[in-house]
């Protein structure tokens, strides 16, 4: 009698499948689809107030203006940037976002990818030997195969670029902390020394030829470019009547070149940081200039203009490409700029060679444009549905403008500029909800992944025996399946996590990776959708998970009280 009423109820689950709309409990993400201002904040929010006071001695200048102050007694800087595959934001000091380094067997294939604490918001750069430095609320150091090698502990975080000078030493600031600093560690994960700005630092800094660390930072309404020494003493700083969130970038003759949201782009002497010119456009440059090898200057404004600016200070061109992320050079010299869509740009006089759609509700934010030798072009978007970030991916295009692949990497989005090593790998970084982010890395090596090979998409089971295809290609389990999973390199493994409902069900740390699903996972009613998700944890911090949507009917629950 029993056996009857249960063949009974199966029955009926199987016609309210295909008949009834089973009730939706998770959206399905899949880590691996194919689908075919460094941070861009409108709102600046609440700013800390903070006042900033140095000790100068009696041999410390003025200029005619209060804003700069030249400290003459500090240690001379000595030594530049780190000659690596990317030391710092857009790879060198004119921001030009031009990599030595082909990326042509980097085809789409995601080969690792590491867990962060937070979403990142920062931008991966990569030393001589190949580590890679991020930011979150802590600074990260990565080996090449995604294991950690050290990691730092902030009071607040980190939303922009590091650099990297040619001794190993790391630069960063931070921001939300009270106060924030602009940090310098050993290679080894030691702190040199911290320089407190008070309000946050955006910018990411760039080092000179000489060794001077140059930067911008926020003071209420209003910022400053500020100069270091290789020690953490000020060198100058130039006071501007904005906040300034962008990045500097240095010309060949040392020119330190950096926007404000007061709508100017200012051009100092590096060596007391006085003005040399400023030129105004017509709204907020939150971005960081580039600079092409002949000294032309490219910035983006809020006024959704491109501007190409002689060395001189005077306008050569403006085209409008919507405000969005900072400008980069190609390869041939072509500027790139954008939001919504990406615009080729010929550098001669402003005209458009071409523009490239990502797609519908997506646009440019903190994914700079990154540059390969074979001219390759790489950019981190972001989904929006309204106000909301839905999602992200990183988009590879080819110079003609076409797209080359596509990789759906966040459910959140992507402020992080892609970087690329000298093996062709393209590191970049993701923000997940609630409060999650990754770093990816792209390219040619030995994955680090696993994937669900029981059950399969579109199949159904009766008491973990195959029963055929599903004619509307959901995957159906009536009862229960034996869940399996294969993971690409057994000998590195950690641990592997079967999860249902958010709640860890299982976890094995030998194979076979493989876990019974048999039970209820929700009290009411005994027919659902959710999704199965598998995570592997790899020695060294790297993690991947698979996802499969199934409709699932179980009589007996297990759910939490």
């Amino acid at each position: 009698m029993k056996r009857k009423i249960l063949e009974s109820l199966f029955v009926l689950a199987v016609v309210i499948l295909f008949i009834i709309p089973v009730v939706p409990s998770m959206s399905m993400q899949s880590f691996s689809s194919r689908v075919n201002y460094n941070v861009y904040h409108r709102s600046d929010g609440q700013q800390l107030s903070w006042d900033i006071q140095h000790s100068y001695d009696q041999s410390s200048v003025n200029d005619e203006r209060s804003s700069v102050v030249v400290n003459r007694n500090s240690v001379v800087s000595a030594g530049g940037p780190m000659n690596s595959s990317w030391p710092m934001y857009c790879h060198d000091l004119r921001h030009t976002g031009q990599s030595p380094y082909s990326t042509a067997n980097t085809t789409g294939v995601e080969k690792w990818r590491t867990a962060l604490p937070i979403m990142m918001e920062g931008s991966p750069v990569i030393d001589k030997n190949g580590i890679i430095y991020v930011g979150c609320d802590d600074l990260f150091a990565f080996y090449p195969n995604g294991t950690v090698k050290w990691n730092y502990s902030l009071i607040g975080w980190i939303q922009s670029a590091p650099a990297v000078d040619e001794n190993g030493i790391i630069y960063v600031g931070s921001v939300t902390a009270m106060p924030n600093y602009l940090y310098a560690f050993y290679p080894d994960g030691t702190l040199k020394w911290k320089y407190a700005t008070g309000d946050s630092v955006y910018s990411s800094p760039v080092i000179g030829n000489d060794g001077t660390i140059y930067f911008g930072q926020s003071s209420g309404d209003t910022g400053y470019i500020k100069a270091l020494y290789t020690n953490g003493t000020l060198r100058w700083f130039y006071h501007t009547n904005g906040v300034v969130y962008s990045s500097p970038a240095i010309g060949s003759d040392g020119t330190v070149y950096c926007g404000s949201h007061d709508g100017n782009l200012y051009a100092l002497y590096p060596n007391n940081g006085t003005m040399k010119w400023k030129f105004g456009t017509g709204g907020w440059i939150r971005t960081a200039p580039c600079i092409a090898e002949n000294g032309m200057i490219y910035c983006v404004s809020l006024d959704n203009y491109l501007y190409a600016v002689s060395p001189n200070g005077t306008m050569k061109w403006r085209t409008n490409v919507g405000a969005g992320t900072s400008p980069t050079i190609g390869q041939d010299g072509t500027v790139y700029a954008g939001w919504n869509v990406l615009h080729a740009v010929n550098p001669t006089n402003g005209s458009v060679k071409w523009i490239f759609n990502p797609g519908p509700d997506r646009c440019i934010e903190g994914g700079t444009p990154a540059h390969s030798a074979d001219g390759t072009i790489y950019c981190g978007v972001i989904k929006r549905i309204g106000d909301m970030s839905q999602g992200g991916e990183i988009i590879a295009i080819n110079p003609d403008g076409t797209e080359k692949w596509r990789e759906t990497i966040a459910d959140f989005g992507i402020q992080s500029a892609p970087a690329i090593s000298e093996d062709g790998t393209v590191y970049i970084g993701s923000s997940w909800k609630p409060d999650g982010g990754y770093l990816h890395a792209f390219g040619p090596g030995e994955q680090k992944t696993i994937k669900i090979t029981q059950p399969k998409p579109g199949e159904i089971y009766l008491f973990g025996h195959y029963l055929g295809s599903s004619p509307n290609g959901k995957t159906v389990i009536l009862g229960s399946v034996k869940v399996k999973a294969q993971p690409s390199l057994e000998n590195e493994i950690e641990s592997v996590s079967f999860i249902v409902h958010d709640y860890v069900q299982n976890t094995t740390t030998k194979p076979p990776f493989e876990w019974n699903m048999n039970l209820r996972y929700w009290k009411w009613p005994p027919l659902m959708q959710f999704t199965i998700t598998v995570t592997v944890n790899y020695k060294g911090g790297c993690t991947w998970s698979d996802f499969m949507a199934v409709s699932y009917f179980h009589l007996r629950h297990n759910y939490p009280k």
